[in-house]
């Protein structure tokens, strides 16, 4: 049974920073593709960042240069950097964990505004 829990999201102003952290539970995390998705009002979920076990990345055209997918093996969890945030990032932000089957976390708030 896989258990993903998000944390670091709030508010933060346009130009500013946060640093989103998920922890899963279970021994499949080493071995699996990790990523972020985020679902602002009235609009689907969108990929954002994802990381392979091996450690290579992707990221949405929106965010390249700005944000920065990482991941810590030993203790289970990833990262997700956000620098030179913009109110168009606002949105819930989720973990994903794929092993077989898609695994998700509860969702983080983001919201950027001065």
């Amino acid at each position: 049974q896989v258990q993903l829990v998000e944390s670091g999201g709030g508010l933060a102003q346009p130009g500013g920073s946060l640093t989103l952290s998920c922890v899963a539970s279970g021994s499949a995390f080493r071995h699996s593709v990790m990523g972020w998705y985020r679902q602002a009002p009235g609009k689907q979920r969108e990929l954002v960042a994802s990381i392979t076990g091996g450690g290579s990345t992707n990221y949405a055209d929106s965010v390249k240069g700005r944000f920065t997918i990482s991941r810590d093996n030993a203790k289970n969890t990833v990262y997700l950097q956000m620098n030179s945030l913009k109110p168009e990032d606002t949105a819930v932000y989720y973990c994903n964990l794929k092993f077989g089957y898609d695994y998700w976390g509860q969702g983080t708030q983001v919201t950027v505004s001065s």
